[in-house]
């Protein structure tokens, strides 16, 4: 089997791109990414995205890419994993270098999201759950996890306020990111004053909608850096079909099967970009994986640990919440910014002495998590 390795990364920044149609960014994230990559041969491609066909009346991704680039006749897909679509794709393209079938895949995550009123995009982004049991009885996905974060915060005595250091630190990594949607610190207390979407989920607690796409040329040769290992895991589609909701089960069998893959000690770990959409989600991310005690992530926050010179630095380019979650394009652009830490192109958010990082992607409420373990290549 081949190893698999980064050649080149390519994204656009996130935002608002009212001029720019679904192709146009996909294909200017592709272009990005092989730019210096004249004699490359693709020999296959594929584009994680989650709601073209409700929000954008476009599917077959794949092939629409393909003719984009002048590609006719590669074989191209689309994988849908819910808010784990760009992960997903990620790990198709992995597995498909991995096999010796493919020596260069192209992967693309990518979604238009700022299109659709707020109506057609609540409705789109609660299709992650049940649409006999959940969406029939109107639960958006934002109010499914205001129910998390309000058991969490009762079975552990914790306050609001921990658990939106996360949002703080996001915003703080991505004042010097220069592809995030939101470069503007705040502190708790601007958290604190904004208004609730869901109790206790607040608007600045809360991660945008966006635009955006980013790309990755993921191939047998060797390059800067590897991927170690690219993991799936899913739990019951619907939370309240679980023995513990407060376990993000998911994360925690993709994260120790990656682990031993990669053959790491969890400790050796320098940067973490996990899947913060709201902070219950970062807290149990990071319990799940095991840098925090159960109930303890947000006390951990607040005490520096996650901080971009701290212990485990997290969402160093401002992750979901700052960095902006274009959905089906957030876990590339997570492994794109793993690259660019890897490799020493990270700028002021450079987390110093990197060498081995950790992305975690979530589809769902930990429904299906994909974790990728990357290295510094020597």
């Amino acid at each position: 089997m081949s190893k698999v390795y980064i050649k080149s990364a390519g994204l656009i920044p996130v935002g608002e791109h009212w001029n720019k149609s679904l192709t146009d960014l996909m294909v200017e994230a592709s272009l990005n990414a092989l730019k210096g990559q004249d004699g490359v041969k693709i020999d296959r491609i594929v584009v994680g995205n989650m709601m073209s066909g409700y929000l954008n009346n476009q599917e077959h991704l794949g092939a629409l890419l393909a003719s984009a680039l002048g590609m006719k006749g590669i074989e191209a897909l689309k994988v849908e994993a819910a808010c784990g679509s760009g992960g997903m794709a990620v790990h198709e393209g992995y597995i498909s270098v991995k096999s010796g079938d493919y020596e260069n895949v192209l992967v693309v995550g990518v979604e238009k999201m700022k299109d659709a009123d707020t109506q057609v995009l609540t409705k789109a982004l609660a299709m992650a759950e049940s649409a006999d049991f959940t969406q029939v009885v109107g639960a958006s996905f934002i109010s499914l996890n205001a129910l998390l974060m309000r058991m969490y915060m009762n079975k552990y005595n914790v306050q609001e306020e921990f658990l939106d250091y996360f949002p703080v630190i996001a915003h703080k990594n991505a004042v010097t990111a220069a592809h995030s949607q939101f470069k503007k610190a705040f502190t708790l207390e601007d958290v604190k004053r904004s208004p609730y979407l869901a109790e206790p989920i607040r608007l600045l607690s809360s991660a945008p909608s966006s635009d955006g796409a980013a790309a990755l040329l993921l191939s047998s040769k060797p390059s800067d850096v590897e991927i170690l290992a690219s993991e799936v895991s899913t739990n019951e589609l619907m939370i309240s079909q679980r023995e513990n909701p407060l376990k993000f089960e998911a994360t925690e069998k993709a994260f120790k099967k990656a682990v031993e893959k990669a053959e790491i000690n969890p400790s050796s770990v320098d940067f973490l970009e996990i899947h913060d959409a709201f902070p219950i989600v970062a807290a149990l991310s990071l319990e799940a994986m095991g840098y925090s005690a159960e109930g303890r992530a947000g006390f951990d926050a607040a005490n520096g640990k996650y901080n971009l010179d701290g212990d485990l630095p997290i969402l160093t380019f401002g992750g979901l919440k700052a960095r902006g979650h274009p959905v089906g394009g957030t876990g590339v652009y997570q492994i794109v910014e793993a690259y660019m830490q890897l490799t020493g192109t990270a700028g002021k958010n450079q987390v110093q002495g990197a060498k081995l990082g950790v992305t975690q992607n979530v589809g769902g409420v930990d429904t299906t998590s994909v974790v990728h373990i990357l290295r510094k290549v020597s």
